[in-house]
């Protein structure tokens, strides 16, 4: 082999291995960036809305917004049931909840809500138990069975599903406050996820 044949392989390979460095160094960059429950948890124990100016806080909530979107549902459902989640929300203004409930429920809602008023008042009330039973279970679960869940925004009361189920979600959902928005999301995106899994359709077949 050549002097110079030889050189070519060398610096071939030397930009392989740079390439590879390169690709592995982005890699670990993406992953630290990545966020994760303990992350969005952390940012919003972190986060302080009453000492913000409204650019700030408004900077803050799309962070956080983003930062929720990019997590796997069962993720999203372990933050929401924090009691990190549970006190930001109390900081902010009705017109931030529903702003941030707009951005964060997941895609597929409408269809869902299609779904839920299509069926009969007895499939409606059981899609709606299952889906607050389910939430009631992750809480436990989360929190070690060692704090009930709050009322809010999580278990619904009984007179909340009993409109829910009299009226449709679709009725309920359009003609609530934002705080009841808020306190609707997580059975929202819990309902979704039973017509992901084709539960909420098998209810109506029955």
């Amino acid at each position: 082999m050549t002097t110079s044949r030889y050189r070519v392989f060398v610096w071939a390979g030397l930009a392989l291995v740079c390439l590879w460095g390169a690709v592995l160094a982005g890699y670990q960059i993406a992953a630290a960036w990545r966020p994760t429950p303990e992350k969005v948890r952390a940012y919003a124990s972190s986060l302080e809305l009453d000492g913000l100016s409204p650019a700030a806080r408004r900077a803050a909530l799309e962070r956080l917004a983003r930062q929720l979107n990019a997590l796997g549902y069962e993720e999203r459902r372990a933050v929401r049931l924090g009691q990190a989640w549970e006190r930001l929300f109390e900081q902010m203004t009705d017109a931030e909840k529903l702003w941030f409930v707009e951005q964060t429920l997941p895609g597929g809602v409408k269809q869902m809500l299609d779904a839920f008023e299509a069926l009969p008042e007895e499939k409606r009330r059981r899609a709606v138990e299952d889906s607050v039973r389910r939430l009631r279970e992750a809480g436990t679960e989360i929190r070690s069975g060692t704090t009930p869940l709050p009322t809010n925004r999580v278990v619904l009361s009984e007179e909340m599903q009993r409109q829910i189920v009299q009226l449709g979600m679709k009725a309920f959902y359009s003609e609530s406050s934002a705080q009841t928005k808020a306190e609707l999301a997580p059975v929202l995106e819990e309902m979704q996820r039973l017509m992901e899994s084709g539960r909420l359709m098998q209810e109506r077949e029955r």
